[in-house]
C-alpha cells in the first residue's frame, strides 16, 4: 500500500466518524474479502498511526479521539468511568489518579496503552447502572461513583480514605435512594455509619 492509498484510508476513516473499529468494520468499510489483504492494510495503517491497537482486535482511530476516558471506554464494552477518575473529574477527589477507573459487569482487568494504565473493576450486573454520556463517553453520576467506591471498599477490593473527599457537594438524597438498590450487608452496614 503506497502513502497515499494510506491518506485515501485516513480520509475514508475520517469520515466514517468512528472512533474504534474492529477487522471486522475495516473489512466492511474497504470492501476487502482476502485475509492477507486485510493484514497487510491494518499494518500499513498501524504504521502510519492511522490506526492504533488499544486491545486484542480493537483499534481506535486517534483522530477522533478526544480524552482517555472514550478510550477506556472502548477497551472494554461495557464499562463505564468511576470510582477514583470520576472522583475527580467531579471535584470529590482533590487529585487526579494516575490510573483510569472504570466500571463493568464483565471480569476486572488491567490494560496499558501508551503509558497510561486502565483499570477495569467488576460490579454485578444488578449494580452496573447510575452512568450517563458526557462528551463521547460514559461516566457515573458524581453519587454513583461515590456508592461503587463504598461498595468496593465494603468487598475489601478498594480503599476509601473519606477524609480525601469533599462530600459537601453529593446530593444526599440521591445517595440514599442509590444505596438502597445495593443489597450488600457489609456495604449498608458502612453506609448507615456515615448517617448521610
Amino acid at each position: 500500500m503506497a502513502s497515499i492509498s494510506a491518506l485515501k484510508a485516513q480520509k475514508i476513516l475520517r469520515e466514517s466518524n468512528l472512533k474504534s473499529v474492529t477487522r471486522a468494520d475495516i473489512s466492511k468499510l474497504f470492501d476487502i474479502s482476502k485475509k492477507n489483504t486485510l493484514y497487510k492494510l491494518m499494518l500499513r495503517l498501524e504504521k502510519y498511526g492511522i490506526l492504533s491497537r488499544v486491545a486484542k482486535g480493537k483499534y481506535i482511530f486517534p483522530e477522533n479521539i478526544k480524552n482517555d476516558f472514550e478510550i477506556a471506554n472502548i477497551i472494554t464494552t461495557p464499562s463505564y468511568i468511576s470510582l477514583e477518575s470520576a472522583l475527580s473529574f467531579y471535584g470529590i477527589l482533590s487529585q487526579f489518579p494516575y490510573v483510569i477507573t472504570s466500571i463493568t459487569p464483565l471480569k476486572s482487568s488491567k490494560t496499558d496503552y501508551k503509558g497510561k494504565e486502565f483499570e477495569f473493576n467488576h460490579i454485578s450486573e444488578s449494580l452496573f447502572w447510575g452512568f450517563e454520556k458526557k462528551d463521547g463517553f460514559l461516566m457515573a453520576s458524581a453519587e454513583k461513583a461515590f456508592i461503587d467506591t463504598l461498595y468496593l471498599a465494603s468487598k475489601g477490593l478498594r480503599r476509601i480514605d473519606l477524609d480525601e473527599l469533599i462530600l459537601s457537594s453529593l446530593n444526599k438524597e440521591k445517595i440514599n435512594r442509590f444505596a438502597k438498590l445495593v443489597n450488600f450487608m457489609p456495604f449498608q452496614k458502612r453506609i448507615k455509619r456515615l448517617k448521610i
